[in-house]
């Protein structure tokens, strides 16, 4: 079994110089799928482009970021839902709330969110969230909206065990990413107690690169590195956390309706 990227932006600028190399590093490091999250409007021509060079391993998302939710965001969520009318997409996202920087949009982000969500459920894929200071916020939110279609991934997941098992108990995986290399985040304390079935692995690249890369550019072949940090924590074998974060990601994703799954079977 090969190592599931479920959260990478490798169509940003930052790779526009070894986006080639990049990719074989990640090859060679087995990982064998890459899942894309959209961001808005100005970023979807770039991640169409990278799932065409690699239609085997890349996965296009299709969403409007918190961060990217403003005076305009009426007009970016029209043209995500023409291209989820257009074409199939594995899943919605990056999707959420985002009160870290600016709380001045909120209202328009949680309509957005909450928008984006029902189309979801109208498409029967999964959901991918962006939950930066607002865990709480959205894990409120999706049970006022919860039924049996809605699923997806807490992509980034920091919080605290009462958040994870709250996360959980609502049928979503915890992404987990370099966060978990990092000493004081506590997360590898918090996860000693969540079952492998639950957690899915990600890089964010080319954000949050783990130890030993911490503060440097991220890419999808660091996630070597977060799966052997989960195998110290779980005291389990490397070969079963990739098996295991592995299937938990091919579940979430391969449930599509229009045969995607067909591919991510390698």
């Amino acid at each position: 079994m090969k190592l599931i990227d479920t959260h990478t932006h490798l169509y940003a600028k930052q790779f526009e110089d070894d986006r080639e190399e990049m990719m074989q590093r990640a090859f060679a490091n087995n990982v064998g799928a890459f899942y894309l999250p959209n961001i808005d409007s100005s970023s979807i021509e770039e991640m169409l482009a990278l799932e065409q060079s690699y239609p085997d391993h890349c996965f296009a998302m299709m969403g409007l970021h918190p961060c990217s939710v403003n005076e305009s965001y009426k007009k970016e969520l029209t043209t995500i839902k023409n291209w989820l009318d257009k074409r199939p997409f594995v899943a919605i996202g990056e999707i959420g709330i985002d009160l870290y920087w600016d709380k001045t949009f909120f209202e328009q982000q949680k309509e957005a969110f909450l928008t984006q969500v029902e189309w979801a459920k109208e498409l029967d894929i999964p959901i991918v969230i962006h939950s930066r200071a607002s865990t709480s916020i959205i894990i409120e939110l999706l049970r006022e909206v919860n039924d049996v279609r809605l699923r997806g991934i807490f992509h980034c997941f920091g919080g605290n065990l009462e958040e994870a098992e709250a996360i959980i108990n609502l049928g979503f995986s915890l992404g987990i990413g370099g966060v978990l290399t990092f000493k004081k985040s506590g997360l590898a304390n918090t996860l000693e107690s969540v079952d492998l079935k639950h957690i899915v692995l990600e890089t964010d690249s080319p954000y949050l690169a783990p130890v030993p890369y911490r503060g440097k550019r991220n890419e999808s072949s660091y996630i070597l590195h977060v799966a052997e940090k989960l195998a110290t924590v779980k005291q389990i074998g490397l070969d079963e956390v990739v098996r295991v974060t592995s299937e938990n990601a091919l579940a979430i994703f391969q449930t599509s309706p229009h045969g995607i799954d067909k591919k991510l079977h390698f």
